[in-house]
């Protein structure tokens, strides 16, 4: 069973508000799209994809199975699996759908759980190559080029 839930902080007073920037609302899905795509059994393409914030029990369950205990490497494979809810028009993200990414989608997506479980954020700091200038990125979409 999966279900989205959008948190708000603790009710405030108007005089506590003043001045102070309303806190925003804790977010539970991000958005991602994937450097290569999962390609489909019938060929098709899907690059844009969702993952939801991973709870305690998505990094216990996994523990438990038995690709798991056999190989240490699979973890990742059954972790992301649990948390990635939609891979384009795919919903059904089970570790097989894990397993048929391309190594560098799988690259990305573990990077992506990174971030926003235990950072709290999508961006990444990069420099550019040409001119060494540093700036943030956000890893949750957009193309190359886009703003």
């Amino acid at each position: 069973m999966r279900r989205t839930v959008q948190f708000e902080g603790p009710r405030r007073e108007p005089a506590e508000r003043e001045g102070a920037a309303e806190p925003e609302p804790l977010r539970t899905e991000f958005a991602f799209d994937l450097p290569r795509g999962y390609v489909d059994e019938s060929g098709t393409v899907h690059r844009t994809g969702v993952m939801r914030l991973a709870t305690a029990r998505d990094e216990l369950v996994p523990l438990r199975d038995d690709r798991v205990r056999e190989n240490s490497a699979y973890l990742s494979v059954v972790l992301i699996s649990r948390v990635v809810t939609r891979i384009g028009t795919v919903e059904d993200i089970h570790p097989g759908v894990i397993e048929d990414l391309f190594a560098s989608d799988l690259a990305f997506l573990q990077d992506f759980y990174r971030r926003i479980n235990a950072e709290g954020h999508t961006r990444a700091a990069v420099s550019c190559p040409s001119c060494q200038k540093e700036f943030a990125v956000d890893l949750a979409g957009g193309r190359l080029g886009e703003s």
